[in-house]
């Protein structure tokens, strides 16, 4: 009984946590990839709305001038609007 108490002590326990151990890195490989694929997608994300934000950026940079340029007439123009018929 001893005996086989010892093969499995010197035998197996190494085969057994050897198995665990290769499970275990493949999990890490796994979290890894998956932590590059989600990192990946965040920086494409953060471009797009990078993008995005410089376009209304612009746009309210236009308004501005439009707004400084004109003043008055731009007040006018908006009542001759609201006093105009829709069709």
């Amino acid at each position: 009984m001893n005996a086989i108490i010892i093969v499995f002590i010197v035998v197996g326990l190494p085969i057994i946590m050897g198995i665990g151990f290769a499970a275990y890195e493949r999990h890490l490989k796994f979290k890894e990839k998956q932590l590059k694929a989600i990192s990946s997608e965040t920086a494409e994300k953060a471009a797009q709305y990078a993008a995005h934000t410089e376009r209304l950026e612009q746009r309210v940079r236009v308004l501005e001038r439009i707004v400084t340029d004109k003043g008055i007439d731009v007040a006018d123009e908006i009542e001759k609007l609201r006093d105009a018929p829709l069709n």
